[in-house]
């Protein structure tokens, strides 16, 4: 394709998995990708190094206003650092921040847009952020929600889950992909093919089964717990906790699961994860 295939996500949506899955089929290593080599392929939007490069150095002292005003610049640096396609994580809501977008779209080649059933993502996010289950059921309620800038990295701008959500929706159709988690978990053949062709790749079918088998949760967990992951919050134990659908059933009261699906309903039914559920 060219230019930048965005891997894009609210948070402990399964980017990582696809990010390791797509590592995995186009290197096509003898064994198996590591996860903290993850970073290497795929660029974090919001990771400083670009915007310093953009800026021909330090950040130090520049308003929020001003950094985010090298964003054109900073994403056209990583277009232009590899002859090819480049992957970047975002997690950001496809929107504007002091009126510039969170997305170049002059270096955007597209997108891949992974989607997972909000109230598992509500434990995972409690686990990974170290909220109480409430707390990160406000978060995703939550239209203003962020992260904040650290050492490595810009503040990240969700809003709520169906804000960020709906805000992917509005990408031009004909360049994004939608994949659900629930989807890649069940039917791994069919949905990470699904990522492979809309990628323009033919990979022979060994090929493909390789990625799956090597981006599996069972390997990234394993690993993790090996060598830890650079990436894991210090929030929490492990990154690859459970990986599991559904497990919101165990983790979540009636009133949590009411105050997740009074706010997102619109979407969770457009997605299919209120089938068989009476309004």
């Amino acid at each position: 394709m060219g230019g930048i295939i965005w891997l894009a996500s609210y948070p402990k949506s399964g980017n990582t998995w696809v990010r390791s899955f797509l590592q995995n089929l186009i290197t096509n290593p003898t064994g198996i990708v590591h996860i903290n080599e993850l970073s290497q392929f795929a660029y974090g939007d919001g990771q400083k190094f670009w915007y310093e490069q953009a800026a021909g150095g330090s950040l130090e002292g520049m308003s929020p206003e001003e950094v985010m005003k090298l964003t054109p610049k900073a994403q056209e640096v990583m277009a232009r650092s590899r002859p090819q396609s480049v992957f970047v994580k975002t997690h950001n809501r496809l929107g504007y921040n002091f009126g510039v977008p969170f997305i170049t779209a002059e270096v955007t080649a597209g997108a891949i847009h992974i989607i997972r059933d909000p109230r598992d993502v509500c434990v995972s996010l409690a686990h990974h952020f170290g909220f109480s289950i409430d707390e990160a059921i406000d978060f995703m309620n939550n239209p203003d929600a962020q992260t904040p800038e650290d050492a490595y990295k810009l503040a990240q701008f969700y809003g709520s889950w169906s804000n960020h959500t709906n805000s992917w929706k509005k990408f031009n159709p004909q360049y994004i992909h939608r994949v659900r988690y629930e989807d890649l978990l069940h039917k791994p053949g069919v949905a990470f093919a699904g990522i492979t062709k809309f990628l323009g790749l033919k990979p022979p079918k060994k090929v493909l089964a390789k990625a799956i088998k090597a981006s599996s949760f069972k390997v990234l967990q394993s690993q993790e717990k090996k060598d830890g992951f650079l990436e894991r919050s210090n929030k929490t134990d492990m990154f690859f906790r459970s990986g599991k659908a559904g497990g919101w059933k165990e983790q979540l009261t009636d009133t949590q699961v009411n105050k997740l699906v009074e706010a997102h309903r619109e979407l969770m039914e457009e997605f299919g994860y209120l089938k068989g559920v009476k309004s």
